[in-house]
C-alpha cells in the first residue's frame, strides 16, 4: 500500500524510492527513530515541527523511538559547524534529557513513545566491537560529508572522535532495529550512514526521511538556540508573540506552511504576521493567552504604551537621583549606554521626555520610567 499522505507531508528526501511503502506493506507497527541532542534541552518551533511529523506516524499506529544521545554528546557532532560542540557533565546531560522529554510529550503520545539513551549500548561496546564498526565505512566515504569535506580542503583540524560520530549514530539504528529514521535535511549524510551500517550487521536498512529546516527569527539561518534566533515552546506568551512579529516578511510563507499549516490568509504582511503570532501562542498557551499577548503587543509595541505588569525598582540614594545609575540598575545597561539614551530622548518619566542626568527625588517617587520602546519600570515611592 502507498504511504498515507500525512506521512509524506513536507518531506524533502524519502530514500530509497518506494522504501516506506514496502515497510508499510508488512502491516506491522514501524519503529520510527529520531535522535536528540541533550546539550540543548529546550524545544523550539523548528524542532516542534519535526515532532509533529512523528506524531503523525503515531496516529497511523507506529512507534516513535527517541534516542537521547547522552553517549554521542561526549563526542560532539559539528553538524556543519567549524568546530566540535562543547561537552557537558553527565548530570547536566541527564537533566537536559528529562527536561526535553517532558516538553516532547506535549506533542507526542507517551504511550507510543520509547525514550532510549544510547549509552545503553554504546557504553558496552568493546574495543574490538568498535573496530568492527569502523570497518563498515571508509575514510573516503566519511569525507563526503559536507562539513568534513570543507574543513579537510581548508586544512582545518578534524578529530577522529568527530569522524566516529556518524558511525555511532548509525549504530543506534542497529541497536533499536529502526525501520525509519527522520531528521532535518542537514542530517541526510548521517541518516544514510545508518542504512549502510545496518546492512553490514545483516539488518534490513532503515528508510530515510528528511524535512526542511525552519529558518529562525532572523529569516536567514536555521532556527537554533546557539544562534539565538529561536522561539521556545515554553517561552512566555508575550515574548513568543513579540518574537514572531519580528521575523522578516520573506520568512512568512515558510513559517506559515511549517508552523501553522493550511492556506495562508489573503492579507498584507502585518495582518498575516499578527495572525501567525496569535496561532502560535494559542497552540502552546491557549486562546486566552493569545488574545492577551496580541493586546499587549498592540498597546506596548505598536502604540508605545506601558504593559499591564511593570517591575518595580528601588529608589536610589541621594537627592537629586542620578538617572543613569537608576537605569543601569533597573535594565542592566551600562551607565554610558544610559547617558546616551537620555541624550537621544529615549527616556521618559510619567510619559514626559527627560534630558537631565539628575532628577529630583520627588519627581521619581512612584513614577513610571520608560527607556526605549519596551523597557518600563515603576520606581518605589518610598523615600
Amino acid at each position: 500500500m502507498d504511504a498515507p499522505p500525512a506521512l509524506t507531508r513536507h518531506v524533502v528526501d524519502l530514500l530509497p524510492s518506494g522504501g516506506l511503502d514496502e515497510k508499510l506493506e508488512t502491516g506491522r507497527p514501524l519503529r520510527v527513530k529520531l535522535g536528540i541532542d541533550p546539550t540543548s534541552p529546550d524545544i523550539h518551533l523548528g524542532f516542534a515541527f519535526v515532532l509533529d511529523r512523528l506524531a503523525e506516524f503515531q496516529q497511523a499506529g507506529h512507534t516513535v523511538v527517541l534516542i537521547v544521545g547522552d553517549y554521542t554528546a561526549r563526542i560532539g557532532d559539528p553538524s556543519g559547524r567549524s568546530k566540535e560542540r562543547p561537552l557537558l557533565a553527565d548530570e547536566d546531560l541527564d537533566a537536559n534529557a528529562r527536561h526535553f522529554a517532558g516538553q516532547a510529550f506535549r506533542v507526542l503520545d507517551e504511550s507510543r513513545t520509547e525514550v532510549r539513551f544510547n549509552s545503553e549500548w554504546l557504553g558496552k561496546l568493546s574495543y574490538a566491537e568498535v573496530v568492527r564498526l569502523t570497518r563498515t565505512m571508509t575514510v573516503a566515504r566519511l569525507l563526503e560529508r559536507d562539513d568534513f569535506a570543507k574543513r579537510f580542503a581548508a586544512h582545518e583540524p578534524i578529530s577522529l572522535s568527530e569522524m566516529l560520530y556518524p558511525l555511532m549514530q548509525a549504530y543506534d539504528s542497529v541497536a533499536i532495529g529502526a525501520d525509519v529514521e527522520i531528521g532535518g535535511t542537514d542530517q541526510l549524510y548521517n541518516l544514510l550512514a545508518g542504512r549502510d551500517v545496518m546492512g553490514h550487521y545483516g539488518l534490513e536498512p532503515q528508510v530515510v526521511v528528511t524535512y526542511p529546516l525552519l529558518v529562525g527569527t532572523d529569516g536567514v539561518e536555521k532556527m537554533s538556540k546557539s544562534r539565538g534566533n529561536y522561539i521556545g515552546i515554553t517561552e512566555p506568551p508575550n515574548e513568543m508573540f513579540g518574537k514572531t512579529m519580528s521575523i522578516p516578511d520573506g520568512a512568512l510563507p515558510q513559517w506559515w506552511e511549517l508552523v501553522v499549516g493550511g492556506e495562508p490568509p489573503a492579507a498584507e504582511p502585518m495582518a498575516w504576521k499578527l495572525e501567525l503570532a496569535r496561532r502560535i501562542v494559542e497552540r502552546w498557551h491557549g486562546a486566552d493567552a493569545a488574545a492577551a499577548a496580541a493586546a499587549h503587543f498592540t498597546r506596548v509595541v505598536r502604540e508605545g504604551g506601558a504593559p499591564d505588569e511593570v517591575p518595580e525598582a528601588a529608589m536610589p540614594d541621594g537627592d537629586p537621583v542620578h538617572l543613569p545609575a537608576l537605569l543601569a540598575e533597573a535594565f542592566g545597561l551600562s551607565t554610558s549606554e544610559a547617558r546616551r539614551m537620555i541624550a537621544q530622548g529615549g527616556v521618559r518619566v510619567n510619559d514626559g521626555p527627560v534630558t537631565a542626568l539628575d532628577v529630583p527625588r520627588a519627581t521619581l517617587a512612584g513614577a513610571l520610567v520608560q527607556a526605549g520602546k519596551r523597557r518600563f519600570v515603576r520606581v518605589s515611592a518610598s523615600s
